[in-house]
């Protein structure tokens, strides 16, 4: 699709909001009108008034035209003409393909953030009319927005000035999936690379520690993801692990997670290493229960593995797991996914995580072509209302939710939890609640201001071959985090 943004630059909003509705599209941005089928002109206007925001739209060969007025002297009236040049593009599209996103114009990664700030700000009846009103965002969207709301603000109370996560990145696959867009590498070509980089992120932890100690930061949760780090030995397991509570302070910890992740690589040696340094909490993810799907995204276990992984980590004394589900896959349908919904709660994890397919430019995977981009979505938002459904009834309820970009029918991803058995973590990555100290490749630290809202960045090297090759040289960039505390410390 072309999309030309004449006379105002609000191209990055405007080009999200086509690819809810044109997930698979290439979309061309340009500043003067294009003619012709799947087109999408928006226009901005000052006039003695005020600013006539407009929008025409041609596509499936069909053609619809919208515009709205901001008054002149508007409070935040750049915001104003956004909002109303993509409401005007979002409804040629509704009208048009049919489909009412469930989300409306929000785009954004973080809709229960949003929500949280503008109930503090303006009370929640505000904030919910706001959603509705101006976002056009469903009552069902809303009301999931409220009930994670309520969750995660406990759970960002507990957290502290001073306090951090540590979050630790295994970047390595037993094989790629289909729909993964993630840095990760299969077993089977970067095998060689794994001793190396498991010394190095050994060393890389040491040094993290000593920052942390050296500015007294308190750490609440340490993550270990992927990846999927059980693709290490145990043995590699266990100098990882150890080496976390041999050098960072642990006496406020609450809470340290493993994704286990892929079934095919859980044995009992790995999970009795990971038990016996005191993680309390793993993932085992399926995404899917259906071995006919599971062949589609290019998933080596069965469903059937899947139940003998979390048995055996029940046997070796795990009593908070998590699974993962994806709704959207190809070949899976409403149907197949609430079977597999029904047979993941038979087995009685403490929380269970639903994501919606994001079709990443990385990944492997194209549902292109198999049904119209809205019927996909449809078809995914009803695996996904069927899911809270069934959860919610099993008594685990939403605690933290987020999305990404290119994501079928513009869904979310959801977590789902029994009472006191909520990941941490999860909550405190997607709030952006206080610092995460990033190690390993692809992993990305996040400095939080002390009683701030500024966040700085520093990116570790994205690939195994790069973070080991030039390790001495991130080191140098990690020494970052003390200056950047050295900075608050020196204004208090």
């Amino acid at each position: 699709m072309i999309l030309s943004t004449v006379n105002h630059d609000f191209r990055y909003e405007l080009e999200k909001l086509c690819r809810i509705f044109l997930p698979f599209e290439k979309i061309e941005i340009t500043d003067t009108p294009a003619e012709g089928d799947n087109t999408a002109n928006t226009f901005y206007k000052e006039t003695e008034s005020g600013v006539m925001l407009s929008a025409e739209l041609c596509c499936f060969g069909q053609k619809r035209k919208e515009s709205r007025m901001v008054e002149k002297g508007s409070e935040n009236l750049r915001d104003l003409c956004e909002l109303a040049l993509a409401t005007c593009l979002y409804d040629c599209f509704c009208d048009i393909t049919g489909y009412t996103p469930p989300w409306g114009v929000l785009t954004g990664v973080r809709p229960a953030k949003l929500y949280a700030r503008l109930c503090r700000k303006e009370g929640k009846k505000s904030a919910e009319n706001y959603f509705s009103e101006k976002l056009l965002v469903s009552e069902e969207k809303i009301s999931l927005c409220r009930e994670t709301h309520s969750l995660e603000e406990k759970i960002v109370n507990l957290s502290r000035p001073d306090s951090f996560s540590l979050y630790i990145s295994i970047p390595f696959c037993p094989s790629r999936c289909s729909y993964c867009s993630f840095v990760s590498h299969s077993v089977e070509h970067a095998k060689k690379l794994i001793p190396e980089y498991v010394k190095l992120l050994c060393e890389e932890l040491k040094i993290t520690a000593e920052y942390a100690k050296q500015n007294n930061l308190r750490l609440e949760t340490v993550y270990m993801g992927g990846g999927t780090p059980t693709t290490l030995t145990h043995e590699q397991m266990d100098m990882v692990l150890k080496t976390v509570r041999e050098h960072f302070d642990l006496s406020h910890l609450r809470e340290w997670t493993v994704e286990a992740g892929r079934p095919d690589t859980i044995t009992r040696e790995k999970l009795m290493v990971i038990k016996n340094n005191g993680v309390d909490r793993i993932s085992i993810n399926p995404q899917t229960m259906n071995d006919n799907v599971l062949l589609a995204i290019g998933r080596r276990h069965t469903a059937k593995q899947t139940e003998e992984a979390f048995h055996l980590a029940r046997e070796c004394g795990f009593d908070n797991i998590n699974m993962d589900l994806i709704a959207g896959l190809p070949t899976d349908t409403c149907e197949s996914f609430e079977q597999t919904l029904d047979k993941v709660i038979a087995l009685a994890p403490e929380s269970i995580t639903v994501h919606s397919l994001s079709m990443k430019r990385a990944a492997t995977l194209s549902t292109e072509g198999e049904l119209p981009p809205a019927e996909i979505g449809e078809s995914a938002k009803r695996m996904v209302r069927s899911a809270r459904e069934r959860i919610s009834a099993a008594g685990i309820k939403p605690y933290y939710m987020y999305r990404q970009s290119k994501t079928v029918g513009n869904l979310e991803n959801v977590g789902f939890s029994l009472p006191e058995k909520e990941c941490l973590y999860n909550v405190y990555i997607m709030d952006e609640t206080h610092t995460i100290l990033a190690c390993g490749a692809s992993a990305v630290t996040k400095l939080k201001e002390p009683n701030g809202d500024y966040i700085e960045r520093i990116f570790n090297y994205k690939y195994p071959y790069e973070y080991i090759t030039r390790f001495s040289e991130l080191m140098d960039r990690k020494a970052r985090i003390n200056s950047f505390y050295e900075t608050y410390r020196s204004k208090n």
